[in-house]
């Protein structure tokens, strides 16, 4: 495994359980979490990033993710999340290391897929 890829399997564990400690395993003290790349107000700090983690999920997520290129700084993150019932979406992530392996930076870049009728 590389460590991108225990990056995500973590997020992943952290997703399904919403535990504060599975949070704080991925996320840097300091981690900054971007709902976009141009978000007004992204969620600053790991107590943040935890309490925002608290909110529940629409539904059970089905996601679909893997890592598309990766580095020592940053890894891209590419796929798709499905809330059954509620809405899809194309993902790609920016996630940026800290020295230890969290996350000091993540950026969402989500899409809905056109409606086809």
């Amino acid at each position: 495994m590389t460590k991108a890829s225990d990056w995500l399997n973590g997020y992943i564990t952290a997703w399904t359980s919403k535990d504060e400690t599975d949070v704080r395993a991925i996320f840097s003290d300091d981690a900054e979490y971007w709902f976009r790349p141009d978000d007004d107000s992204p969620v600053i700090g790991i107590d943040a990033i935890v309490e925002m983690w608290r909110d529940p999920e629409p539904t059970e997520p089905v996601h679909d993710l893997d890592v598309l290129i990766e580095n020592d700084e940053l890894a891209i993150i590419k796929g798709s999340v499905d809330y059954p019932g509620h809405e899809r979406y194309s993902n790609m992530w920016e996630v940026w290391f800290a020295p230890d392996g969290r996350a000091k930076k993540f950026v969402e870049w989500f899409m809905t897929p056109r409606k086809t009728e």
